[in-house]
């Protein structure tokens, strides 16, 4: 059986494959990016367990890859910044999509574990997601 926090960070996973997947080559331009930003955070925030999400998307970035006349460019890991909070009953996860040696690398900033030295949940918790 997994523990809470193998189970926040396997939640955390599931997020940002489906933020990743269903947004990457989304078109996007520099007038856009505010409400793309919002429609990813909002869209992602319905998942069970995500409290927060934070979409960054680099609008210079965004209007130095608009190669055509057409005025967009389809959005991709290089273009944006993301940070997620999950919580999975007493485990609060941190994550962080950002740019690593060309690559939008996916990893784990923080675990933490809500339970006292006994691992009992502090009264003012709330465990019941």
């Amino acid at each position: 059986m997994p523990t809470d926090a193998q189970q926040a960070c396997f939640e955390a996973g599931i997020k940002f494959g489906s933020l990743y997947h269903q947004f990457a080559g989304t078109p996007v331009s520099p007038r856009s990016t505010r409400s793309l930003e919002t429609a990813i955070a909002e869209s992602i925030e319905n998942q069970p367990f995500c409290e927060s999400v934070t979409v960054a998307i680099d609008d210079d970035a965004v209007a130095a890859d608009i190669d055509h006349e057409n005025g967009y460019t389809e959005l991709s890991g290089h273009l944006m910044e993301v940070e997620m909070r999950i919580a999975y009953d007493s485990v609060t996860v941190r994550t962080r999509m950002a740019m690593e040696d060309g690559y939008p690398l996916m990893k784990l900033v923080e675990v933490v574990d809500g339970r006292d030295p006994d691992g009992d949940v502090p009264a003012d918790t709330d465990a019941t997601n």
